[in-house]
């Protein structure tokens, strides 16, 4: 029982670094358009990242990326000792790319250390993957960001030809109302994908430790634990992570009110579709390529694309680097367990 103890506590401690991790996705272009200062829009960002704790429940009425997530490894293969090294490798990774000011997912990340260790567990056999629920989130490592892009570029050029006659003052003002409007429904959709994810966690270890009363599956998981992983994850955001913050709202492309909101929008459709679809995906990647879309209506010399392949190498990276680094902690781990 003390083991699954400590694996909750750390499991509660990647939320919270999660989302001072993944801040930068929520509030990087309404800070760098000046809508809001960067407390106020932490804190604008923590309320609706809180918020979509009620969202997941009442209106999609399940966890269901949450479910995904556990059941990611068949599970026969999931003990406590896996999943401990998942988390470890996990909050690893974020904290080196968080100092580095690289947005990396928080998703790819713990699905990379828990597959990692899983793998290690089972002799180095990769039949512990349960691929139908691990390839939707591969594919979305490239669909995420392209319908970011795709979508954003869309509402970009709609916005803008149907605003082309009006007075360029006021439309700013609107455009930086309405950026209150899509930074809230974006910030609602990156706490019902990632908060899920660790509630995902927390479901395998219980089910793991089989010492739980009635824990089965996650819809079985006590409700303290969904509503300790919202808070969890919103507490995060409050923190902030300004080295991000700048790659996101400035180093890609320089974003106006206007462009700000079609990002935004554009990265809360995507989230909002991927839930529904049970499909975890990378909230950083999702916002990285509608920036990008907004960025290339303008003209593609407008996008940083070196500081985007940079980018791009550190997502392609996430998950292998994540999965050695939680077989490493696993090799340790047997050591001493």
């Amino acid at each position: 029982m003390v083991f699954l103890v400590i694996i909750i506590i750390l499991a509660f401690i990647f939320d919270y670094i999660n989302g001072f991790h993944d801040a930068a996705n929520s509030i990087a272009t309404i800070v760098s358009t000046k809508v809001l200062t960067p407390f106020q829009a932490v804190l604008w960002a923590a309320l609706f990242n809180f918020a979509a704790f009620f969202i997941s429940k009442y209106v999609y009425g399940e966890f269901k990326v949450g479910n995904t997530i556990a059941k990611s490894i068949f599970e026969q293969y999931i003990t406590l000792k896996v999943i401990f090294s998942g988390l470890v490798a996990a909050i690893a990774w974020n904290l080196l790319t968080w100092w580095y000011g690289i947005p990396s997912s928080s998703s790819h990340t713990l699905i990379g250390g828990f597959i990692g260790a899983a793998v290690t567990n089972a002799g180095g056999s990769f039949d512990v993957i349960n691929y139908a629920k691990v390839l939707p989130t591969v594919y979305f490592i490239v669909l995420a960001p392209f319908i970011g892009m795709v979508v954003a570029f869309i509402i970009t050029v709609i916005i803008v030809n149907i605003c082309k006659r009006a007075n360029p003052y006021r439309a700013d003002n609107w455009f930086k109302r309405l950026q209150l409007v899509s930074s809230a429904a974006f910030s609602l959709g990156h706490g019902g994908n990632d908060a899920q994810k660790v509630m995902g966690i927390i479901a395998a270890a219980m089910v793991a430790h089989g010492g739980i009363e009635g824990v089965h599956t996650l819809k079985d998981i006590p409700s303290w634990v969904p509503f300790a992983c919202f808070t969890c994850i919103a507490l995060g955001t409050l923190s902030g992570g300004w080295k991000i913050v700048k790659t996101m709202g400035t180093r890609i492309t320089k974003v106006t009110p206007l462009e700000g909101v079609s990002a935004e929008t554009a990265g809360a459709i995507t989230l909002f579709l991927s839930e529904s679809l049970a499909i975890p995906v990378s909230t950083t990647h999702t916002i990285t390529g509608s920036i990008i879309g907004v960025g290339a209506t303008k003209r593609l010399s407008a996008v940083r694309w070196g500081v985007t392949v940079n980018l791009l190498w550190a997502w392609i990276l996430t998950i292998p680097i994540s999965a050695l680094l939680a077989s490493v902690v696993y090799f340790i781990v047997s050591i001493f367990i």
